[in-house]
């Protein structure tokens, strides 16, 4: 008999304390394994993998264009009022004011500037480099066969900025009016951008990260073949 020899009942449960007796018995005796559970995401728990998949909500990318928007416009709005006569000031600090405005998102209701539409001399027509009073498709759209620089602003105010008119003897409309016609200056047709606004809507394409398959639907990790 070994005198090192432990008892039969010492080594069972030191081959429990090790581990070495889930190889003996199968792994019945240990707890069971955390990856066989049933999959948490697919409790009904307050787990964020089993609320409904926020991709799945009407993506507000699919709402109207706001430059597309279709609301009915009276051209009294736009045309020039009897009696009309703009603000005059400095030419360069109206240019430079009204520089500033077109970048100014508090002068629509619904977060657009100008420049949502203009940067970088998009959105123009090629008939922009044409002397005002001259067609513009958004003004015939309303029943306005040529219109002017001011007219043009206050239905961008009204219709793309979803917006009141300037007062017609405003600063603010001189400024805009003096500032445009300083790009009109510099506008070649040949190097505009296609309108933005006129485009498809960028969130309908492909790459759309709502339009990808929601993760949590993926196969637990958890539930893979043990090995």
């Amino acid at each position: 008999m070994n005198p090192y020899a432990k008892p039969r009942n010492t080594r069972i449960a030191a081959m429990i304390s090790t581990g070495l007796l889930a190889a003996a018995l199968g792994g019945a005796a240990l707890a069971a394994n955390p990856c066989a559970p049933k999959n948490p995401c697919a409790a009904k728990a307050a787990n964020p993998c089993a609320a409904k998949n926020p991709c799945a909500a009407k993506n507000p990318c699919a709402a109207k264009n706001p430059c597309a928007a279709g609301a009915k416009i009276d051209p009294k709005q736009v045309l020039r009022p009897a009696g009309y006569k703009p603000y005059k000031g400095n030419k360069a600090e109206l240019i430079a004011e009204g520089e500033r405005l077109s970048r100014d998102a508090k002068l629509s209701t619904n977060g657009a500037a100008c420049m949502t539409c203009h940067q970088g001399n998009n959105a123009y027509q090629a008939t922009f480099a044409k002397p005002y009073p001259h067609p513009v498709q958004m003004a015939q759209d309303i029943g306005i066969k040529k219109i002017n620089l001011d007219e043009m602003i206050q239905l961008c105010m009204l219709k793309p900025m979803a917006a009141k008119p300037l007062p017609w003897n405003s600063k603010e409309l001189a400024s805009l009016v003096a500032y445009f016609g300083e790009v009109q200056k510099g506008f070649k047709p040949v190097a505009a951008m296609a309108n933005p606004c006129a485009a498809k809507n960028p969130c309908a394409a492909k790459a759309n990260p709502c339009a990808a398959k929601n993760p949590c639907a993926a196969k637990n990790p958890c539930a893979a073949k043990k090995m």
